[in-house]
């Protein structure tokens, strides 16, 4: 037994020395780990998120701001103020220039007396100061009409929060709505007056290819065909000559006076149209973002209570 047991003794030293050896390479790894401990393999620990903090996955991106941005534009207000802006500019531009234009054609033409069409000239001169205003008033109540839909439409949609409003504010809403339709049919009258231009104009223009046309050279002189003007009413019967003929008339509707003016009488007539429609979309838009903040108070009054 002896034996035995003195080789078992022998075997498990020797395995206890075989562990306990180290070579060089490894104890230069060890010394090199106790000098630097930055170089010791890292260990990663879970780091627990709070819970009031947000995740930046979890953060709206740049897509969804730009259509929550795009939620708030009043789509209408901005269609209807580029048309006001346009008609109001059309109409203030080549209108200014048409009522000169014509003051010129009845000075040369209609009427060489300065006295018979002294009233005529007073009253154009002071539309065209009228004009001026129009266009000043417009791009102000266009800019303040395009604020007030920002802010209806950021208001019902609470893109800023939960709904606020004041009763000043729905109070301004209704005063643009009713001072819109006041406009709006003033706009109304415009169109209609600014047609009247147009239609003197159209009037001596066919007169003029009448008496172009070979069927009328063939049936009767050109002499026989006349436009009076004092029959329109915008200068008085004694004005001379008040009226032109055959070949005067003709000369008359070729000067580039009477085809400027003409035409621009058409467009202006076209931008009051323009700026019409433009008040009928602001009528609309007003009175449903008045209707809407209306009825929103009301919901929170309710609810509050």
């Amino acid at each position: 037994m002896k034996p035995a047991m003195e080789t078992a003794a022998e075997e498990n030293t020797e395995q206890s020395q075989e562990k306990k050896a180290i070579t060089r390479p490894e104890m230069e790894i060890g010394r090199y780990h106790w000098m630097y401990e930055s170089s010791r393999p890292h260990q990663y620990r879970h780091v627990p998120a709070l819970r009031d903090s947000v995740s930046p996955l979890s953060a709206p991106g740049c897509f969804e701001c730009c259509i929550k941005c795009l939620g708030g534009v009043p789509y209408a207000s901005l269609v209807a103020t580029i048309l006001c802006f346009s008609g109001v500019a059309l109409f203030c531009g080549c209108g200014h220039v048409a009522l000169a234009g014509t003051i010129s054609i009845l000075e040369q033409h209609f009427s060489t007396n300065a006295s018979d069409h002294a009233l005529l000239s007073e009253v154009i001169q002071l539309m065209q100061y009228v004009i001026y205003g129009i266009a000043s008033f417009f791009f102000l109540y266009g800019i303040i009409l395009l604020a007030e839909g920002f802010y209806t439409t950021s208001a019902v949609k609470e893109l800023h929060g939960e709904f606020k409003t004041t009763v000043c504010g729905r109070c301004i809403s209704g005063m643009f709505v009713f001072l819109t339709y006041v406009l709006g049919l003033a706009w109304l009258g415009v169109f209609g007056f600014s047609a009247v231009p147009v239609f003197m104009f159209y009037n001596i223009w066919s007169t003029c290819e009448v008496i172009k046309s070979p069927q009328t050279n063939s049936t009767a002189t050109g002499s026989q065909i006349c436009v009076d003007i004092r029959q329109y009413g915008i200068i008085p019967w004694n004005a001379l000559p008040g009226r032109a003929c055959g070949s005067t008339l003709e000369s008359i509707c070729n000067t580039n006076e009477f085809y400027m003016s003409y035409h621009l009488f058409i467009v202006a007539c076209a931008g009051a149209g323009a700026t019409v429609i433009a008040l009928l979309i602001y009528m609309m838009a007003t009175t449903y973002n008045f209707a809407v903040l209306k009825f929103k108070s009301r919901e929170d009054c309710c609810t509050k209570f």
